[in-house]
């Protein structure tokens, strides 16, 4: 960059260290007065853990922020609000309850002799700010009436009612439709005009293209590369974020697959919002063949697994497990029955029972393969199939008694999955099966794959991890923004053209 330009925050040296991880490894990050600076990552680069760093939501382990030059701390968001940086996390926080003026004063309301809040005071100086953002809406309009995009705008108004010069928009736009997205740039540019500066986090390439000034790239916690955006290119971005590292595979060379076991044709879902998760999505699985589908966050992976399994109903389309067709009014228990089964992405809340053992979550889904008389529960054939699962897992635990909660978070995704394994599927899907464990767990989960993939069972899994996709997948399918975007088999897979994959859609 060929003139020194004016830096309003300086990161340097943050680290954050939780235990076992490494989030953010002696990270420098400048941030551009009254520009658009893009931060960009694959998952887990650290980006969140950065902006809540510079949010005040959380603390450094090590560091120092400098603002205006001068050394700074926060020791929360007050403190940070206090110095003029906003955040709007990517999951709105309003109160659909109360009106514009009501949500943007919640917390700090303006009082008035001896009435307890000022309104009138507070829907005029929201009034202004909706002006400011170039949005006709009412201050006495409630929030439940709004469109998601207007929602968005009235967090940041609440943002900029606390005098914000910084304001972080962490992925702004993945709930947007275009139309909503265009206006979000329109007030983001206006919004630097007046001297706003903004820190954008995305995953959209050519959205960053499109809004950003200056662009910074981490890659496994670190500062990997700066630039200005008019400098650099698509391609340059994609081999920042991906570096030279080798990817390992786990499947060996001649695999054979047989007859789908799954067949999707044109399934779509719409949120509540009336913006489509699962858009007209149409792909087969066959028996014994491992189908990777890579997406970034709000892709619309988990939301496509809740249509197949049922637990989302309001969708169209057709699906079939084998020659069996899958009415959308069939119930889950009915899908499981039929040889389908969820290993959830979200193992603490939706995948285990924490004070429940490890025998009892092995087998509560399948307890109607052990039924006697359709009432009693055959005991011995439970006790076998718990052991014989554990054992062929290697699930390390002293006894099937033991809580599951007492579990390294592997041992407890094993268990998951054996719990799936134990109602016989044809068809097993797997929602990011790694996250939350560590690297020689990974492994086993891997490897647990292909040995189940080589007994005739399809799987589908997800992740937004490229190399997790490029390791274990005979044909790798790409989401986002609820559109599948790419379906390739492994050996002609390239991973930059999968990531350019999964920033289209929009």
């Amino acid at each position: 960059m060929s003139e020194t330009p004016d830096i309003i925050l300086r990161a340097k040296g943050i680290s954050m260290l939780y235990p076992g991880t490494l989030a953010l490894d002696n990270v420098d990050y400048n941030v551009y007065r009254g520009k658009v600076n893009v931060i960009i990552g694959e998952n887990g680069a650290g980006k969140s853990t950065l902006m809540n760093v510079l949010a005040g939501v959380q603390q450094p382990t090590s560091g120092q922020m400098l603002l205006n030059g001068e050394p700074v701390s926060f020791g929360n968001t007050r403190d940070a609000a206090a110095k003029g940086i906003g955040m709007v996390h990517q999951e709105l926080n309003l109160s659909e309850n109360l009106n514009v003026a009501e949500n943007i004063f919640l917390g700090r309301e303006h009082q008035k002799g001896l009435w307890p809040i000022d309104q009138a005071g507070q829907e005029r100086i929201a009034a202004e700010l909706m002006n400011r953002l170039d949005q006709p809406i009412s201050p006495r309009e409630l929030v439940a009436n709004l469109k998601v995009g207007q929602q968005q705008m009235v967090e940041i108004a609440k943002a900029l009612a606390e005098q914000a010069d910084i304001l972080i928009l962490d992925e702004p736009t993945s709930a947007l439709s275009k139309t909503e997205v265009n206006v979000l740039f329109r007030v983001i540019r206006e919004l630097t005009r007046q001297g706003v500066t903004i820190i954008y986090i995305s995953h959209r390439l050519e959205e960053l293209m499109t809004i950003g000034d200056y662009i910074t790239i981490l890659r496994d916690g670190r500062f990997q590369a700066e630039a200005r955006v008019s400098e650099i290119d698509v391609p340059w971005i994609v081999r920042e974020m991906l570096g030279g590292d080798p990817v390992t595979t786990f499947l060996k060379p001649g695999r054979t697959f047989g007859l789908p076991v799954l067949q999707v044709d044109h399934i779509t879902s719409v949120n509540d919002a009336g913006h489509p998760v699962v858009n007209d999505v149409s792909f087969s699985v066959r028996a014994g063949e491992i189908v990777g589908i890579y997406g970034l966050m709000g892709a619309g992976r988990t939301e496509l697994f809740e249509c197949l399994l049922g637990t989302e109903k309001n969708y169209l389309g057709k699906i079939w497990l084998g020659d069996l067709p899958v009415s959308t009014r069939m119930p889950t228990a009915n899908r499981i029955k039929l040889g389908m089964s969820l290993v959830p992405e979200d193992r603490k809340k939706t995948g285990i029972f924490p004070a429940s053992s490890v025998a009892v979550n092995l087998t509560i889904a399948s307890l109607w393969r052990r039924l006697q008389h359709g009432f009693s529960i055959m005991r011995q054939q439970e006790q076998q199939a718990v052991a014989t699962t554990i054992g062929n897992l290697s699930i390390k635990v002293s006894s099937p008694d033991v809580e599951i909660q007492a579990l390294s978070g592997g041992n407890q995704q094993k268990v998951v999955i054996g719990r799936s394994l134990l109602t016989n599927p044809k068809l097993l899907l797997l929602d990011e099966p790694t996250r939350g464990i560590d690297v020689g767990a990974k492994a086993d989960v891997f490897e647990m794959m292909v040995a189940l993939s080589e007994k005739g069972i399809g799987i589908l899994f997800s992740t937004s991890d490229l190399k997790e996709i490029m390791a274990v997948s005979d044909r790798i399918l790409v989401m986002s923004n609820g559109k599948l975007t790419a379906n390739v088999e492994r050996q002609s897979a390239q991973e930059s053209a999968l990531v350019s994959a999964s920033a289209k859609g929009f």
